[in-house]
């Protein structure tokens, strides 16, 4: 079964939200940049997806008007198979990326990216109830310490262990950087050898 990694809004957008913290950052591009330098060196494909939305003015840092929808600072820099924009928070609603892994025969998809709860688990849900298996990266992906509704503070450790718990087994096998690399790297061993 041939993989893909996703690398899902890894986009200079992040850092201009007053959320945004570098030290909680710095853990996610060590990870990140693994998993990429790891399925380059495997050939394996990655898609990189960006996320744009309205208002469409310079001041909204999800918008392409304000010029912050570019690869994050501090992202190992990689060819990309494929690039996709998305408009929703799954990277596989009307962006094209389900016709391109069709037609490319990719059977499991490596996700990564930002943020953990949002983009890069609702894309974990999507694909596996659309047929994919999917290899989530927990440490290949980043998020931030949030509020609940009650006003408790939530801590962005809690978020991604949450996500862990409640994607494993059921929509994806939630791996480390080295499982997803060696699983990949078995299956290119498995297409060179075939």
């Amino acid at each position: 079964m041939k993989s893909c990694l996703i690398v899902i809004d890894a986009q200079e957008s992040f850092r201009q939200r007053a959320y945004w913290s570098e030290s909680v950052a710095q853990p996610y591009f060590a990870a990140q940049n693994a998993l990429i330098e790891g399925c380059s060196a495997a050939g394996v494909p990655i898609v990189r997806i960006f996320h744009v939305d309205e208002p469409a003015i310079a001041s909204h840092p999800f918008a392409v008007e304000s010029g912050f929808v570019r690869p994050i600072e501090g992202l190992a820099p990689f060819d990309a198979s494929a690039t996709f924009t998305k408009h929703r928070h799954s990277a596989l609603v009307n962006s094209g990326l389900d016709i391109w892994l069709t037609r490319h025969g990719i059977g499991r998809l490596i996700v990564s990216g930002i943020r953990t709860e949002q983009c890069c688990e609702t894309t974990t849900r999507h694909a596996s109830d659309l047929g994919w298996e999917v290899d989530y990266v927990t440490d290949a992906t980043l998020t931030f310490d949030m509020v609940q509704p009650d006003g408790r503070p939530l801590a962005a450790a809690d978020i991604k262990d949450r996500t862990a718990a409640v994607l494993d087994g059921r929509f994806a096998t939630v791996c480390s950087v080295a499982q997803a690399l060696q699983r990949a790297r078995a299956q290119a061993g498995e297409r060179v050898a075939a």
